[in-house]
C-alpha cells in the first residue's frame, strides 16, 4: 500500500509541475537548477530527467524564452522567462487549479448531516 501512495502522490506532483515552474517564473527569470532547488524548498521533488522536458515542451509552445548568460563558474547558464503567452496559459492554469481545489474540497467536505468522512 505504502508504494501505491508514493506513486499516487508522484502523479499529483508530475500533474501540477507544469502550473509550478511557470509560477516560479512569473516572479522573475531563473536557469534550470534554481528551477530545481525552488520546487526542492517546496517539497517538489523534481529531477533534471523531469524538468528539462518539460522546459524544452514550454519552451517550444511559445511560453518561454531563453537567454545565455556568463556564469562565474563552470559553462554559461540559460536563462528562461516567460513571454507574453506564458503569462496568459499561466493565467488559465491558475483559474482551472482554482476551480479543481474548489471542486475537491466540496467533495472532501463532509456534508452537515454525515459523518462518513
Amino acid at each position: 500500500m505504502a508504494s501505491e501512495i508514493e506513486n499516487a502522490k508522484a502523479q499529483m506532483r508530475k500533474g501540477i509541475l507544469e502550473l509550478c515552474v511557470l509560477s516560479l517564473l512569473s516572479r522573475g527569470d531563473a536557469y534550470a537548477n534554481d528551477l530545481i532547488n525552488q520546487l526542492k524548498e517546496a517539497k517538489m521533488i523534481v529531477v533534471e530527467g523531469t524538468l528539462y522536458p518539460l522546459l524544452t515542451r514550454q519552451k517550444n509552445a511559445g511560453l518561454l524564452s531563453y537567454r545565455w548568460e556568463e556564469s562565474p563558474q563552470g559553462p554559461p547558464r540559460k536563462y528562461y522567462s516567460l513571454t507574453e503567452e506564458g503569462r496568459k496559459y499561466l493565467n488559465e492554469l491558475m483559474s482551472s487549479w482554482d476551480e479543481l481545489v474548489e471542486m475537491v474540497d466540496s467533495i472532501r467536505r463532509p456534508c452537515a448531516n454525515s459523518n462518513n468522512l
